[in-house]
C-alpha cells in the first residue's frame, strides 16, 4: 500500500514537529515518532479506526492533542490532515477533492427490532 500526504497535511504535520522540538528537541522526535506510529497502525488496521465523516478515519496520537485523518482503499492510504483536535473542526473536509481514493462509507448491519 502506498502512502501519500496531502501536500497541507504534510505542511501541518512538519510544522508541528517544529513547534514541538522549539520546546524541547526532544519533544518535537517524540511528535514525528508517535504520528509515524499512528500511521503505521492506521495502516495496519486501517478500518478499526472511527469514521468521522463518509469513509474518512481519524486514528488519535498517543501523548498529543493530534489525530490523522485518512482515507484509503486497496492500494493507497491516503493523509488529509495530521491536524490539532481542539483547532479548527472540519478545515480539511475541502483536501477530498484532490484525494486519489474515493472513499466508502462503512455500513453497520442492525438486527431487527
Amino acid at each position: 500500500m502506498t502512502t501519500i500526504f496531502h501536500p497541507e497535511a504534510e505542511e501541518e504535520f512538519i510544522a508541528a514537529v517544529r513547534q514541538y522540538a522549539d520546546i524541547d528537541p526532544a519533544l518535537g522526535a517524540d511528535f514525528e515518532a508517535k504520528v509515524e506510529e499512528g500511521v503505521l497502525l492506521a495502516m495496519a488496521f486501517p478500518s478499526m479506526w472511527r469514521e468521522i465523516s463518509s469513509g474518512l478515519r481519524r486514528v488519535l496520537i498517543r501523548r498529543f492533542p493530534y489525530g490523522i485523518v485518512y482515507a484509503y482503499d486497496e492500494d493507497v492510504f491516503y493523509i488529509l490532515a495530521v491536524m490539532h483536535l481542539h483547532a479548527r473542526p472540519g478545515y480539511w473536509k475541502a483536501r477530498m477533492k484532490d484525494s486519489p481514493v474515493r472513499p466508502r462509507r462503512t455500513r453497520i448491519k442492525r438486527g431487527k427490532r
